[in-house]
């Protein structure tokens, strides 16, 4: 598959990586923008108040399956009902909101663990199945929350990570299982 993740940071990079180790090929763009026409998913990986600007520069977005991993550390545009409503109205394809419930800081040790840890997202109906096989692909188990009117509750989630991490946990792993799956 041939992804182009929209940003360089710990999130974009991180997951890049772990695509390519799986055998996916893997365009990283950063503030300088670039064309995502080859991409059969994007992935979006910036700052929250950097959305506009980052898709802004990249041309060939428009109705691709996208995947928003941003978060709204750095605000949020109001006028949408979620990040990934936001990121959808500019690509107007299938979106999904994954990703971004997870420590960037622990991918590296996501292999080393007894269980696959879970990776929540919400998504179109177009986005789900590429949703699930990038997750599998980046070492996690896809657990599907719902369409994309979800996707603010994962969002709003990253508070009680921090809480939790804060308080004295450190970055954790997450999993989510039905009885007698573990």
């Amino acid at each position: 598959m041939n992804i182009t993740v929209i940003g360089r940071g710990h999130v974009g990079s991180g997951l890049g990586q772990r695509w390519a180790l799986a055998g996916h090929t893997v365009t990283e763009l950063g503030h300088d923008g670039g064309d995502a026409s080859d991409a059969d998913v994007v992935v979006v990986a910036v700052p929250s108040d950097a959305i506009s600007d980052a898709l802004g520069g990249v041309t060939g977005c428009d109705g691709k399956v996208t995947i928003d991993a941003t978060n709204p550390v750095d605000g949020r545009d109001e006028a949408y009902d979620s990040l990934a409503h936001q990121v959808k109205a500019v690509t107007g394809g299938p979106v999904a909101k994954s990703f971004n419930a997870n420590f960037a800081v622990l991918y590296d040790q996501i292999d080393r663990q007894h269980e696959r840890p879970s990776n929540l997202f919400a998504a179109d109906d177009g986005a789900r199945a590429v949703t699930e096989r990038l997750s599998r692909d980046a070492g996690y188990d896809p657990v599907f929350v719902g369409g994309l009117e979800h996707a603010r509750e994962l969002e709003n989630w990253l508070e009680t990570m921090f809480a939790i991490n804060q308080a004295g946990l450190g970055p954790f792993f997450q999993r989510y299982a039905k009885p007698g799956d573990l």
